[in-house]
Formats: structure tokens, C-alpha cells, sequence
């Protein structure tokens, strides 16, 4: 097969290295528009087991990534200062520049080599290859050349990216009142003395701080002050850190004649289930392995890759959804008490009782189930 990957993220750079395993002679092509070395924002985080598919399938690359990766047990919420900690609810971070080092190591390792700064323009000059892979993101020029079933929507809540020199204990929530409204932080360590930093916030508050009208130092200012407490002098630092709103990406057709989408350029999870880069990863997986199991027959493969495939991460994203929904009315949510608060958000994707998250985090159940003896005794 002759195979044009486009766009060099995680999903790209790993379909590249699968491919080159299970098809040596096939001629690869990936292709990048941004420079080597060059991203944006900070840290990525994985729930704790989410390379566990890399080390039973590729364990070589779980090797190659695990040891460069923070791992906590803990979740904290910090609810106008009162804190609840949530067990058993474990992450791994690192950083997206250093993952995407790593698999560009790996890919020239099975003989691979990425164009970096390649401005395709569009897939004209890819005629003639035998399977074209969008891995470009959101916005994918592969997705945009044919009709894959488009449904793009945006949440209201505007959120922005930064990291900062402080290193956070676990993943922490941090919910502060402000003189101009309401603010949440997620915040999480990616190496020992870095962290990531978003800011979220619903689009009034946004308007009233004056965020529509500042530059990007002056907003991080405000930011640093909203959270001065929580940054303890540490200041935050900028990377392509412009004010968004999440986009809600989801595409019913993931395949058009040759050419096939995975990770963003396909579907998004909001960042609050930590799930985007596993999600792209695990999509080149399944596509190459339906490859595989119709001999590289491509419009079979890319029939099968979607049939497997999409039903699960149609599950996954429903979840991110909700949980989405859970953050754009989170500013009204803090009037509850802390600990129904952590209920709440602890439920929030809706998949999850009383008897499963006595099993998931016991200590925090235990916490739970003395506030509510209180509350009743005092009710």
C-alpha cells in the first residue's frame, strides 16, 4: 500500500509506527504542518491504566513512555478552600511536546520519516495513494474534503491553557470566587516541577472580567490573581494560550473512499474526563488492526475499523458530554456544601452508584457517609 498520513500528533505518528509494523512494505508518508518540536499547551493526562493497551499490544512504546510520566492515586476537589480528596481515582501525565518526541523517536525507529513544516494545501498531490489517514485535529483538511457526517457544536463555557512552574500533589479542581464571578481551575503536574493550568469560567463572568477586550498578559494577570492562593506566588505561563470555547466534534461516516479520520480530526472528549489522547491512540490501533485482519484491503478495513470502533467511543464521548454539561453549570453548583459538591461531580457522567464507588474509592464513601449521618441527625 501507498499511505499518506496527515497530521503528526499522537494519532498520526502512532497509526505510522503500527502500520510500519504490520505492513514492512508498504510506502508511509506523514506529514505535519507545524515544525519539529513545536506545540502547543502543556501536560497530557491519562487515567492511570490508560497505557495498559500499549503494554499488552506495543511494549515497546509503553516502555519508551511510561518512565517520563507523573502518577498520583487521588483526586482533589477545593471548593472555596475546603478541600475533599477523592481516592481511588488515579491519573499519569506528561508532557504533550515530550510524548510527541517520543513517538517521533519510535516512528523513525521502524524507519519512518516525518515532513515536518509541510504545507499540504489539499489532498491533490495523494490521488493516487492506496489509503489517505486524517489525524490533522480539529480542523482536518482530510475531514473537510469529502462529506463524513459533520456535527460541530460548542460549549458555552470559555476555558483557556497555560502551565505553571508549580508542581500540584494530585489533580486538582480548584473553584474560586471572584470580584467578577465564578472560576474553576484544573490543574495537575506533568513533570516534577511543571504543571498544567486551565482556567474555565461561563461566558458572563468571561464578559464581566473584561477578558473580551484584554491581551494575552493581561488577561494571565487576572488569572494569576483569581487563583493567587492556589499558585502561592508561581506565575502562570503562556503557550498559544487564547480564551476558547470547547468544540463538540462528533462525524457519523468515519471513512469516505480512501480516506479515514481518527483522534480529533474525528470526535472530541472534553478535557475533563482526560480521555483525547488516549482516544486518538486507541483509534490507530483498531484501524490498523482492521487493516490487518482484511489483509490490507482498505475499503474492507476501513468498513470494519468503524463498525469496532465507533460504538465505544460513542459511549466514551456521551460520558465526556455529560461531564461537559456538569462544567457549564458548575458556577451555580458551588452554593452546595463541599461534600455534596464532590457527590456531585464524582456522579457527573452518570455511569457510576453508591456500590460501585464504594469499591472505587472507599475513603471518600466513608466521608460521605459521615456527612450524611450529620445532615440527618441535624435534620
Amino acid at each position: 500500500m501507498r499511505i499518506a498520513i496527515i497530521g503528526a500528533g499522537p494519532a498520526g505518528l502512532y497509526a505510522g509506527t503500527l502500520l510500519r509494523r504490520h505492513f514492512p512494505d508498504s510506502d508511509i508518508e506523514i506529514y505535519e504542518r507545524n515544525p519539529e518540536n513545536v506545540t502547543w499547551g502543556f501536560g497530557v493526562v491519562f487515567s492511570d491504566t490508560a497505557l495498559d493497551f500499549l503494554r499488552e499490544d506495543d511494549p515497546e512504546t509503553h516502555a519508551a513512555i511510561v518512565p517520563h510520566m507523573e502518577m498520583w492515586r487521588d483526586l482533589t476537589l477545593d471548593v472555596l478552600g475546603e478541600r475533599v480528596a477523592i481516592d481511588g481515582v488515579g491519573f499519569a501525565a506528561v508532557g504533550r511536546l515530550h510524548l510527541l518526541q517520543l513517538l517521533t523517536a519510535r516512528a523513525r525507529e521502524v524507519g519512518l520519516s516525518p515532513i515536518f513544516d509541510a504545507d499540504i494545501g489539499d489532498l491533490s498531490r495523494f490521488q493516487d495513494y492506496d489509503l489517505i489517514i486524517g489525524a490533522d485535529g480539529l480542523n482536518s483538511l482530510v475531514r473537510q474534503s469529502d462529506d463524513f457526517g459533520v456535527t460541530l457544536d460548542h460549549l458555552d463555557n470559555k476555558f483557556v491553557w497555560y502551565g505553571t512552574k508549580r508542581p500540584f500533589e494530585t489533580l486538582t479542581q480548584s473553584f474560586r470566587q471572584s470580584r467578577h464571578g465564578r472560576f474553576n481551575a484544573h490543574h495537575y503536574r506533568y513533570t516534577p516541577d511543571m504543571s498544567t493550568f486551565i482556567v474555565e469560567t461561563d461566558s458572563a463572568t468571561w464578559r464581566a472580567a473584561g477578558f473580551d477586550g484584554m491581551d494575552e498578559p493581561a488577561a494571565r494577570a487576572v488569572c494569576e490573581e483569581i487563583f493567587a492562593d492556589v499558585l502561592e506566588g508561581a506565575p502562570l505561563v503562556a503557550n498559544n494560550s487564547n480564551w476558547r470555547n470547547f468544540p463538540k466534534l462528533w462525524c457519523e461516516a468515519w471513512h469516505r473512499d480512501n480516506k479515514v479520520l481518527i483522534g480529533d480530526a474525528l470526535h472530541t472528549a472534553h478535557f475533563s474526563i482526560g480521555s483525547g489522547t488516549r482516544l486518538a491512540m486507541e483509534d490507530a490501533i483498531a484501524l490498523v488492526r482492521a487493516l490487518k485482519d482484511h489483509s490490507g484491503a482498505v475499503r474492507d478495513g476501513l468498513a470494519a475499523y468503524q463498525a469496532a470502533r465507533q460504538p465505544i467511543v460513542k459511549k466514551i464521548v456521551t460520558a465526556a458530554n455529560q461531564s461537559a454539561d456538569w462544567y457549564e453549570g458548575f458556577a451555580a453548583r458551588m452554593d452546595m456544601p463541599a461534600w455534596e459538591f464532590a457527590d456531585s461531580y464524582i456522579r457527573r457522567a452518570g455511569r457510576i452508584d453508591d456500590d460501585r464507588l464504594r469499591k472505587l474509592a472507599p475513603a471518600f464513601m466513608a466521608g460521605l457517609d459521615i456527612y450524611r449521618a450529620k445532615q440527618g441527625a441535624a435534620g
